[in-house]
């Protein structure tokens, strides 16, 4: 774990192996720990960066507003930092949203994106409902309360759990809610087609809710490629990291020729 002060906040974030670089962005109260088995599995082909978006996890608490132009503008002054020129961004479920907004607002610095179960607008009441109670129980500073849920559903096991838990209940109520409010209503689907870089999608096959998030955006994208991973629901980066893994490997790897 390594800190940074980026654009006037204390950062935490993972940086681990070399070469080509692959960035993740995690979603509202769930922190950079959510993506252990990708930095684990991936680090010894690239060069693998997780971090705490703003108010999350061991990151300080944001005086602005969270929101995805925010999260994407500390990502370019993290790259800044560290001397990257151009990434690979992989965000889940609502940090997909946030890969879209950078590689529509800074394709330059980017090699492509990979979206786990993600989406370009919520426009399907279930989603909007589990946001919107997300959104709910952040304003009423139960932060640890949905920390506990996705800690508890997300873990394998009981230590790794324990970790998740500990790490997404010190988050700052008021940045969880201002994430989960603007991902109500972010809409990027009408400049989809802008996006001329490689992006790989990713959904679970028990995932139904959201596969038609994957068709819309694989219909959209220029340059997509769609993948549903087996007997998995929406908890890809926990629940099913080998294949999910090797998917991302094999995008990159051709991605990058």
């Amino acid at each position: 774990m390594t800190n940074a002060y980026i654009n006037g906040y204390s950062m935490n974030y993972i940086d681990c192996g070399k070469g080509t670089v692959i960035l993740f962005i995690h979603p509202p109260v769930l922190t950079s720990l959510n993506f252990l088995y990708q930095i684990q599995g991936l680090s010894p082909h690239f060069r693998t960066i997780a971090f705490d978006i703003r108010g999350h996890g061991k990151s300080q608490p944001s005086k602005q507003a969270v929101t995805y132009p925010i999260i994407v503008e500390d990502i370019k002054q993290l790259i800044d930092q560290l001397n990257i020129e151009k990434i690979f961004l992989c965000g889940y479920s609502t940090g997909g949203s946030v890969v879209l907004e950078f590689l529509l607002s800074h394709p330059d610095r980017a090699l492509g994106g990979i979206i786990i179960g993600g989406m370009s607008e919520v426009n399907e009441w279930r989603l909007r409902n589990k946001i919107s109670l997300g959104a709910v129980f952040s304003k009423i500073g139960a932060v640890g309360t949905i920390a506990f849920s996705t800690a508890l559903t997300q873990a394998k096991n009981i230590s790794f759990f324990r970790e998740l838990f500990n790490d997404a209940k010190k988050g700052n109520a008021k940045n969880a809610e201002q994430y989960y409010q603007y991902s109500l209503k972010y809409n990027c689907t009408s400049q989809l087609r802008e996006i001329q870089l490689p992006v790989l999608l990713v959904y679970g096959e028990k995932d139904k809710h959201f596969h038609p998030y994957a068709k819309m955006l694989h219909q959209r994208l220029p340059m997509s490629e769609l993948v549903f991973i087996k007997k998995v629901d929406h908890r890809i980066p926990t629940k099913a990291p080998g294949p999910l893994n090797d998917r991302i490997k094999q995008f990159v790897d051709h991605s990058s020729q």
